[in-house]
C-alpha cells in the first residue's frame, strides 16, 4: 500500500525530478517508509512506500528490470503473489526480491496485458517501456486502490490522490458544479469516474489503459456479470470455501495485522476466519480487533461471543464531539473531496487507533452488503423481481415471512410491490420517463437553502432499468454506494499509513456472488441469506442469526443541537458570500430549529459545511 504519481511530457521533454517529489512528498502519508523517483525519455515516475511486503531495500520502487527496459510503480497487494512467483520461475524468471512489485513486473513481461486477469488483489500500476515508449497501467477489477488522471496541452498526470495533480501546478483547481450540485441535492457522491475538480477524474475500476506518442487510451478487462446458475445446492460450501481462502491470501503480510470489528456479519466471520487461520498457523498471539463503542447503541453482547470463539483482544475506540470535528475538518484535506457522513470520521478514528498500536493492516467487511444483498431496501429489489418475473405466489410468500418477522402487515407491502411495478412500466414509455425526469429536477429545484439553477448543474438521477435485484447489486457496486465507501476507506487509511484489505471484495467471491439466484441473497426476513448459511458453525450462532444492522452509528442531530452548534454557527456565519448559490440564512434558520429540537435535515447540514471548508481549502 503506497501512493504513486506519474508525469508524460507529450514533448518528450526530460521530466524536472524536483516536479515529481513535489508531487509526491504531499502524499507522504501513503508512504512514509521509502521514496523513489525516476525520469526518461519524457516520462517521470514517482514513488512513496509502505513497507509490507519484503521490508528490505530490495522493494525500492520505481522498480526496473536488469536491463531497464521496463519501470514499474505499483501501489497496492497482489494476495497470491506466492503462486504466481513460483509459475514464473518455473518459466525460467528469476527474482531478487520477496515482495509481490517484482512478481506484477514479470507477470507484465510474461503475459503482457493478459497478466491483469491472472492478479487476484488491489492495484494501481503504471509501467512504462522504455523501448516502444509506451506507458501501461491498470486499476484493479472494484476499484479498491484510486488513481486519478489529468491530460493537459502538454502533460499527462497520474497519481494515487488528487492533491498531487495539485501539487503539479499545471491546473488552476475549478469546481465540477455537476459533483458539487449532485452531492448538495443528492446527497450522491462518487457514482462516475468524475471529481469535485473540473478536468481531474478516476480511472474506471477494471480498466487498463495506455499512453503511446502522448495519445490516452483505456478500456475494460473485467466488468461484472449478472447471469445466474440454476440448481446451486452446495452454494453455502463453495462460498464459504472461497471466503477461506480469500482470508488466507490476505493474511499475508511481513507487518502485524488486525481486524475492524462491529459485532455485525460481515466483521465477525471475518474475524472468526482469520483466528482459525492463524491457529492453523501455528500462530497462538492474540488477534486485534478495533472497535467503535457507542454509548447510543449496544453491541456488546455480539462483540463478547466473537472475542470468546476467538481469542482476540479487543481495542476500543472512545471519542467525543469535540474530537470528531477537529477530525471532521483535518480529514478534508486527506479526501481532498468532501465524504459521504460523519461515520467517515469514525473510520479514521479507528484508523489512528490501529496504528497506534502498532498494526500496519486492517481487514474489514467493505463490500459484503453490496454483493450479498444486506441493505434493508435490497427487499423491494427482490420482491420486485420475483413478481415481474411472473412468481407473484412466491413474492407473497417472501413477503409474508418478512413482514412477520418485522411485525408489519404483508399487505401493504405487497401493493407496493405493484405500485413499484406499474411505475417501472411507465418508465419505459418515453412521455412518462420525460415528466418523471421534469418533476424530479422541479423537485430539486424546490430545495430553499439553494437557487434553483443549481438543480439543472445536477447530472439526471435514475435508476438502472429494469429494477432488478440483480441490477440494483450491480449498480450498488460500480456507481454507489461502494465506490464512496472504498474511497473514504483508502483515504482513511492511509492517513494513518495503514493498509486497509477487504477479503469480500476478492473478485472470486464477488463473481460467485452475482452468479448466485436472488433467493440465496435474500431469502424470507433474511438479507446476506448466503453468508448465514455458510458460516453456519464458523461464528457465534447469536450473530449469525441477528436481524438488525449498525454500522457505524453517529448521533450527528444531537450533537449539533450541543457540543458541534457553535462551530457549526460559526462557520455558517463567516462564510456567507463564499458559495454564490447557497442561500446561507435558510442554513443557519434550520440550524437554530435544530437546536430547539424542531425538525431535522442534521445530515443535510453537515454536506453544507462540508463543501463550505472543501471549497475554502482548495478554490479560495
Amino acid at each position: 500500500m503506497c501512493g504513486l504519481v506519474a508525469v508524460v511530457d507529450k514533448s518528450g521533454q526530460p521530466v524536472d525530478p524536483g516536479w515529481l517529489q513535489a508531487m509526491a512528498d504531499v502524499i507522504r502519508h501513503r508512504g512514509p517508509d521509502d521514496s523513489g523517483y525516476w525520469s526518461r525519455d519524457g516520462v517521470g515516475l514517482a514513488f512513496r512506500r509502505l513497507s509490507i511486503q519484503d521490508l528490505s531495500p530490495c522493494g525500492h520502487q520505481p522498480m526496473s528490470t536488469g536491463d531497464e527496459r521496463y519501470t514499474i510503480v505499483f501501489n497496492g497487494e497482489i494476495y497470491n503473489f506466492v503462486e504466481l512467483r513460483a509459475e514464473l520461475q518455473a518459466l525460467g524468471h528469476q527474482f531478487v526480491s520477496h515482495g509481490d512489485t517484482e512478481v506484477l513486473l514479470k507477470s507484465y513481461l510474461q503475459w503482457g496485458e493478459a497478466c491483469l486477469q491472472r492478479l487476484n488483489g488491489m492495484w494501481a500500476f503504471v509501467i512504462h517501456d522504455r523501448h516502444s515508449g509506451q506507458v501501461f497501467g491498470s486499476r484493479d477489477r472494484i476499484g479498491i486502490k484510486p488513481l486519478y488522471r489529468y491530460q493537459g496541452e502538454r502533460y499527462l498526470l497520474l497519481a494515487s490522490e488528487i492533491k498531487s495533480i495539485l501539487a503539479s501546478g499545471q491546473l488552476k483547481p475549478q469546481a465540477n458544479m455537476g459533483r458539487v450540485a449532485s452531492f448538495l441535492l443528492n446527497g450522491s457522491l462518487d457514482q462516475d469516474c468524475s471529481t469535485f475538480f473540473a478536468d481531474i477524474e478516476q480511472v474506471p475500476p477494471g480498466y487498463a489503459f495506455s499512453i503511446q506518442r502522448g495519445q490516452y487510451r483505456q478500456w475494460p478487462y473485467w466488468q461484472i456479470d449478472t447471469t445466474q446458475r440454476a440448481n446451486m445446492p452446495d452454494a453455502p460450501e463453495r462460498f464459504a470455501a472461497l471466503f477461506e481462502d480469500s482470508i488466507a491470501l490476505q493474511l499475508r503480510s511481513d507487518v502485524p495485522v488486525g481486524v475492524n470489528l462491529s459485532g455485525g456479519l460481515d466483521s465477525t466471520s471475518i474475524l472468526c476466519a482469520a483466528a482459525r487461520r492463524r491457529v492453523a498457523n501455528g500462530d497462538q498471539s492474540p488477534l486485534l480487533a478495533f472497535c467503535y463503542m457507542s454509548p447510543e447503541f449496544d453491541e456488546r453482547q455480539y462483540i463478547d461471543a466473537t472475542l470468546a470463539q476467538t481469542g482476540a483482544r479487543l481495542v476500543p475506540l472512545q471519542t467525543s464531539p469535540q474530537r470528531i470535528w477537529q477530525d471532521f475538518e483535518k480529514l478534508l484535506g486527506f479526501h481532498d473531496e468532501p465524504f459521504h457522513s460523519m461515520t467517515a470520521v469514525i473510520g479514521y478514528q479507528l484508523m489512528q487507533l490501529a496504528a497506534d498500536n502498532g498494526v500496519k493492516v486492517l481487514l474489514n467487511g467493505q463490500g459484503a452488503d453490496e454483493v450479498l444483498g444486506g441493505y434493508p431496501s435490497y427487499f423491494r429489489d427482490y420482491w420486485y423481481t420475483l413478481a415481474r418475473a411472473g412468481q407473484l405466489g412466491k413474492a407473497w410468500r417472501e413477503i409474508t415471512a418478512y413482514a412477520e418477522a418485522q411485525g408489519q402487515a404483508a399487505r401493504p407491502l405487497f401493493g407496493a410491490v405493484l405500485q413499484h411495478m406499474l411505475k417501472s412500466a411507465l418508465m419505459t414509455l418515453p412521455a412518462y420517463r420525460d415528466g418523471a425526469d421534469r418533476r424530479w429536477r422541479d423537485k430539486l429545484k424546490s430545495n430553499h437553502w439553494f437557487d434553483p439553477q443549481l438543480a439543472d448543474a445536477c447530472p439526471l438521477d435514475r435508476v438502472a432499468s429494469p429494477p432488478t435485484l440483480a441490477n440494483i447489486l450491480k449498480q450498488s457496486v460500480t456507481e454507489e454506494p461502494l465506490p464512496i465507501y472504498l474511497r473514504v476507506e483508502d483515504r482513511n487509511s492511509m492517513a494513518c499509513s495503514i493498509e486497509a484489505r477487504v477479503p469480500f471484495l476478492d473478485h472470486r467471491l464477488v463473481e460467485f456472488g452475482f452468479s448466485l439466484a436472488s433467493d440465496w441473497k435474500l431469502h424470507g426476513p433474511w438479507n446476506k441469506f448466503i453468508l448465514r448459511e455458510a458460516m453456519r458453525g464458523r461464528i457465534p450462532e447469536l450473530v449469525r442469526t441477528r436481524g438488525d444492522k449498525m454500522g457505524f452509528p453517529t448521533s450527528v442531530a444531537s450533537w449539533l443541537r450541543t457540543d458541534l452548534y457553535q462551530p457549526a454557527r460559526d462557520l455558517l456565519q463567516s462564510a456567507c458570500t463564499e458559495l454564490p448559490y447557497l442561500r446561507i440564512d435558510r442554513v443557519q434558520q434550520q440550524l437554530e430549529q435544530l437546536r430547539q429540537g424542531k425538525g431535522g435535515r442534521a445530515a443535510d447540514i453537515i454536506r453544507v459545511l462540508q463543501v463550505l471548508l472543501w471549497q475554502r481549502k482548495y478554490l479560495a
